[in-house]
């Protein structure tokens, strides 16, 4: 079990990476936010997202005790399912506007790319520099504060 939750919590291999683990993981996160696209249900969406959270806030919260370090920088999997939270807003406009979900390729084409070029930019950018309030959700216990979903890499 200690091995699978590693497992999760290292973004499947992707936190063993030597240079710009949470960056990798962030990569990772644009391929995860296709994959709940191509769902094609905004429900699937929703719920996959929200799947997504809950298993990395006890994931990385194991993994903090299992490494026996505080943000510890190879747990990425906070990176990877925070990517289709940072895409909802965009997801729910396209949604609203057509009544359908954008496919998994609008993530790269016909303007996609320069949406998910600027929310990964962005994404990163908060995650290193931590402005108000992510820098204060640090304190937050677990899963829930320094190693998660409050994007705690220090490198890009």
């Amino acid at each position: 079990m200690k091995a699978f939750v590693l497992l999760l919590a290292l973004g499947f291999g992707a936190g063993r990476c030597p240079v710009a683990p949470g960056t990798i993981g962030s990569i990772l996160g644009i391929g995860w936010t296709a994959l709940l696209l191509a769902g094609g249900s905004l429900a699937w969406y929703g719920v996959g997202t929200l799947l997504g959270v809950a298993v990395s806030v006890w994931a990385c919260g194991q993994a903090e005790g299992l490494l026996g370090r505080k943000d510890p920088g190879s747990v990425v999997l906070d990176e990877l399912v925070a990517l289709p939270v940072c895409f909802a807003g965009w997801v729910g406009w396209q949604w609203f506007e057509h009544r359908a979900l954008p496919s998994p390729a609008a993530l790269f084409v016909n303007g996609g790319g320069w949406v998910t070029f600027a929310t990964f930019l962005a994404f990163r950018c908060f995650d290193v520099f931590k402005p108000w309030p992510v820098g204060r959700s640090q304190s937050l216990p677990g899963g829930w504060g320094s190693p998660r979903m409050t994007c705690s890499r220090r490198c890009m």
